[in-house]
């Protein structure tokens, strides 16, 4: 088997963009036969002839050399690391987490140091030094480690409401070994994810409505699976130590990057104003690039750790669902674009449609067959549609988002791996349960979709 993290060959210049009827049916690259489907991108399997449509090749060119420079440095970590998971390698990431462990000690130390100046001066210094110290106080406030809060309100779902639901996620947790999940809450994103919050560090599942719809009974339990290893994969960055560290320094360049402020009047004042807000403002940068550096560096450390832990937690949704629903469910995750597609187009529909103030007016489509309509939309997506897809993962490196390894790599890490059968199925039943508890979000979701 091909390594799948080696580096593809350059694909040959994208091919001008073609209309329906001037679709060739051979390749004017290498003559190989091409499925001219005008609901899809023409290409050539054999030679990745236009792989990426022109528009989207022009504008990858128009990056500078230097965020290439970047993004090829990053490819080889991550090609690196792949093959030290593939090797079962572990040690460069081990240290990679101490590093990160000691380097949040002096994070966590200045708001200690702040806080237990502001007492001492509280309690032993006359009234000027006690209002400093109440004044450290509050900074110290302000300094403080975020670690979060309970969702509450919309999309948020409980016990109560979605029995079914939490019931399924219970059982892959006991299938893990995980502790059961706290919260569950429903958004609009094509995602989903796992977190601890707050000082009781509860749980809190997040699941991308769009992406539940595009998914099939054995792909959700391998989502589930994949998100609730996070509790039991190792994975550090979501620690009270490291993941506490990183929020402090996130909101340290929050609280002190540069602002735009509203500009009025004329005149002198309005020049002073103007010079003092840039003088402000390059001093506010200065001060700022101290927590963004120091988190970059604390990102820098844990990454590879945190795509080793995402391996892991893919390794652990096989195990689950199944490795065929893993796969299943990474595949889908490269068709989030999909999902655009579906709602502009029935959003364009809607807005077709003539209105009338009367109330006897015929009622509006109904915003829920997005859902169907996203349904019947991947199902459509032929098998070389697909391939190229997942051969355009391998040139671009697409991810979920910057913490995870590239999706090709995840999906041959796991073919790599020995098949695993289900631990973990879905009855009929208990699917019609799960979508009469979402339906209300549904609509909620798939109206503001809708609105843009």
């Amino acid at each position: 088997m091909p390594n799948p993290a080696a580096p593809l060959p350059p694909a040959p210049a994208p091919a001008p963009t073609l209309s329906a009827s001037d679709r060739p049916r051979s390749c004017p690259a290498c003559s190989g036969p091409i499925d001219p489907d005008p609901r899809f991108t023409a290409w050539c399997p054999a030679c990745e002839w236009n792989l990426v449509p022109a528009e989207e090749a022009a504008a990858e060119c128009a990056r500078s050399a230097k965020e290439l420079a970047r993004e090829r440095a990053a490819a080889e970590r991550t090609e690196r690391l792949f093959e030290e998971v593939v090797a079962g390698r572990s040690d460069t990431t081990r240290r990679d987490w101490l590093a990160a462990s000691a380097f949040a000690v002096p994070v966590h130390a200045v708001t200690l140091a702040v806080a237990g100046a502001a007492a001492w001066l509280l309690v032993t210094g006359n009234t000027p030094l006690r209002c400093l110290g109440a004044l450290l106080l509050a900074v110290a406030f302000l300094l403080r480690p975020r670690l979060g809060r309970v969702p509450s309100g919309t999309g948020v779902l409980s016990r109560a409401e979605a029995p079914a639901l939490y019931g399924l996620a219970d059982r892959v947790a006991a299938a893990l070994g995980a502790p059961p999940v706290g919260v569950i809450r429903v958004t609009e994103d094509f995602n989903a994810s796992m977190g601890v919050v707050g000082l009781r560090r509860t749980s809190v599942l997040t699941i991308g409505l769009p992406l539940w719809e595009a998914l099939d009974d054995r792909q959700r339990v391998a989502l589930l699976g994949h998100e609730l290893a996070h509790q039991v994969n190792g994975d550090n960055r979501r620690g009270l130590w490291l993941g506490s560290a990183m929020g402090a320094l996130a909101h340290w360049y929050d609280l002190s990057r540069p602002r735009e402020r509203p500009r009025g009047g004329y005149g002198v004042v309005a020049l002073l104003s103007l010079i003092g807000d840039h003088i402000g403002n390059a001093f506010l940068h200065l001060v700022s690039q101290l927590p963004y550096r120091a988190y970059l560096l604390l990102d820098r450390l844990t990454a590879r750790a945190g795509q080793q832990a995402e391996y892991r937690a893919d390794g652990f949704g096989a195990r689950v669902a199944s490795t065929e629903a893993a796969g299943g469910m990474l595949e889908t995750l490269l068709l989030g674009p999909a999902t655009g597609t579906v709602t502009m187009r029935l959003r364009a529909e809607i807005q077709s449609r003539p209105r009338s103030g009367r109330r006897d007016a015929a009622p509006g489509p109904d915003v829920t067959a997005l859902w169907p309509q996203l349904r019947e939309h991947l199902a459509a997506i032929p098998p070389l549609e697909r391939e190229r897809l997942l051969r355009r993962s391998r040139k671009d490196g697409h991810t979920v988002d910057a913490s995870h390894p590239p999706t090709h790599l995840r999906l041959a890490l796991l073919g790599r791996r020995a098949p695993l059968p289900a631990a973990v199925t879905c009855a009929p039943d208990e699917t019609a349960a799960i979508a009469a508890e979402l339906a209300p979000h549904g609509t909620r979701v798939a109206r503001a979709l809708l609105a843009g």
